[in-house]
């Protein structure tokens, strides 16, 4: 079987592991990324990617020229892209930029003109309800009317295609998977002492933004409420949020319970899980950020759930988006912004710690079950299997 992804996501190496795995699942697998040549990440890496070519066996990274450098829905590609497809010839052409994408209608319209005959596939994380003007609204029809199937990070994802007129087949599942070789299980004794915590302390973890829309102030009024405990509050990550959880910590007497973490690199942050008696993941779905086609924001997926889970610590969730549908029966899910109910969750972590073993043991064999790399690369082959079987 020859698949061919293309995506910016995939310009850095990390996140190639899934496609990997899959180029490893059957022994005529092959599979090809198509990476732009170069790209402008935006935010904190402010500069341009040059991409470079890789070949790892049935697996091979081959950056093309592109358009766009910087717009993931505008991106689409050059001349090479033609001479591409003629050599490789795809039975599986996945583009994971979304559903208006026009490298999405660039790859449909060359796997019709060159006779292919691939099935096309598109990714999408989106989960708000949208609506479209012309010619973005042609563009997405044209994609769906040529769409094969159909691979969403989320349930609502998929829902919201089908209201708008998507009736093929569809898979929901990451983008990208949890590496179950470095997030494991594994004691931070020394880490521990540097950070100051005790032995009897319970450590709630949080990891991601420090933003609103991320349940932060809903976690803090949750703990204040337990100060009785002997608890500690670790928050990995930055954002514009920090000096407003920091006053409000100084003014509730309990500054001194806040692990501040600054961002570590992605390979660090395990380290920093293990850490934890309970990750808390408190996303609450807002209706401030706009687009040109939407209002909204809410929880997507939740990838610090499944690498918790991996590292066999117990996890809680609001109800937020896809959250409950990652957590399952693996942990415990409360309603988005009551502070009540989230304090309920933690005293019960705190109190029954034969239910944190359970649900850390649960979360545990969740994730290489439905999370791995190696999971998801399954799923897909299955999928395509399906695909081209119809």
């Amino acid at each position: 079987m020859r698949i061919l992804v293309a995506s910016h996501t995939y310009i850095v190496d990390l996140n190639c592991e899934k496609l990997r795995s899959l180029a490893r699942l059957e022994p005529d697998v092959e599979v090809t990324i198509v990476v732009p040549q170069r790209w402008r990440p935006g935010g904190v890496q402010n500069t341009i990617i040059e991409t470079q070519p890789r070949q790892e066996g049935p697996f091979r990274i081959v950056p093309v020229s592109n358009l766009s450098q910087n717009n993931q829905g505008l991106l689409c590609f050059g001349q090479d892209l033609v001479t591409l497809l003629r050599q490789f010839r795809p039975q599986i052409i996945q583009v994971e930029q979304g559903s208006k994408a026009i490298g999405y209608s660039q790859l449909i319209t060359l796997n019709r003109l060159l006779g292919l005959k691939a099935k096309n596939l598109f990714f999408t994380w989106w989960n708000l309800p949208y609506s479209l003007k012309f010619p973005i609204s042609a563009i997405e029809a044209y994609n769906l009317r040529h769409t094969d199937g159909l691979v969403a990070g989320n349930q609502d994802g998929v829902e919201i295609l089908q209201q708008h007129g998507y009736k093929g087949p569809a898979r929901v599942m990451p983008q990208l998977g949890v590496d179950e070789t470095l997030f494991r299980p594994q004691p931070q004794p020394e880490l521990a002492a540097q950070l100051g915590i005790q032995p009897s302390e319970f450590v709630v973890g949080f990891v991601g933004r420090f933003v609103e829309e991320k349940g932060l102030l809903t976690l803090g009024r949750a703990l204040a409420g337990l100060r009785d405990r002997p608890w500690k509050w670790m928050l990995l990550g930055r954002g514009p949020l920090k000096d407003t959880l920091f006053n409000w910590a100084q003014q509730e007497g309990l500054a001194d319970r806040l692990i501040w973490v600054e961002s570590v690199p992605h390979d660090q942050v395990q380290r920093y899980i293990n850490l934890m008696s309970t990750l808390v993941l408190p996303s609450e779905t807002t209706y401030q950020f706009k687009t040109l086609t939407s209002v909204g924001w809410k929880e997507q997926f939740g990838h610090v759930l499944i690498e918790a889970m991996a590292c066999q610590v117990p996890v809680i969730g609001s109800d937020s988006g896809e959250i409950p549908y990652v957590i399952g029966d693996a942990g415990l899910v409360f309603p988005e912004g009551n502070a009540e109910a989230l304090q309920d969750c933690l005293r019960q972590l705190m109190e029954q710690p034969e239910l944190a073993t359970n649900l850390a043991k649960r979360g545990y064999e969740r994730v290489l079950n439905q999370y791995t790399n190696h999971a998801l690369a399954s799923q897909l082959l299955s999928f395509y299997k399906e695909l081209l079987a119809a």
